[in-house]
């Protein structure tokens, strides 16, 4: 009698490992953060639906892209642990992580081409810079890296 073909409806945390080339301790560690979700059979031995392959997927590509886990949580709380993210659902995530990683190379950008400009003088002094700090003017905003960040605008 030939075997039925169909795919189990659930999977161990080892299937679930070597099918999606993480640990299982990195299993674990994203159902303790939410990302993922898990039942107990009757040995309470831990069962995910096939449906944790696809989450643990987009988890990798977040990681790979540089999203951090806490946002890769919060965009993946909206969606159910138990289903397959709709195409819809997956439009809208890529588009926030897209904001993000534009925000990221345009900071990276900046980094860059600062590095470039400041270095290139050969001085590597921000205080006495008098291209980028004439008179020290950047004292009175306080301490930091002040002239590498973005967000903090220059008055």
């Amino acid at each position: 009698m030939k075997k039925n073909s169909y795919p189990k409806p659930v999977l161990t945390p080892g299937e679930v490992a070597k099918r999606s080339g993480v640990a299982v301790s990195a299993l674990h560690f994203y159902e303790a953060k939410g990302l993922i979700a898990s039942t107990r059979n009757a040995g309470n031995q831990r069962r995910y639906s096939r449906d944790v392959l696809r989450r643990v997927a987009i988890i990798k590509i977040a990681q790979r892209i540089g999203i951090p886990l806490a946002t890769v949580s919060e965009s993946l709380s909206h969606m159910p642990t138990d289903k397959r993210i709709s195409p819809k659902a997956w439009e809208e995530l890529t588009e926030q992580w897209r904001a993000e990683l534009n925000k990221r190379i345009e900071t990276l950008t900046h980094l860059r081409d600062d590095l470039d400009g400041c270095i290139g003088c050969g001085c590597l002094s921000m205080r006495d810079c008098p291209l980028r700090n004439p008179g020290d003017r950047l004292a009175e905003k306080g301490t930091g890296a002040i002239l590498l960040d973005p967000h903090r605008e220059e008055e």
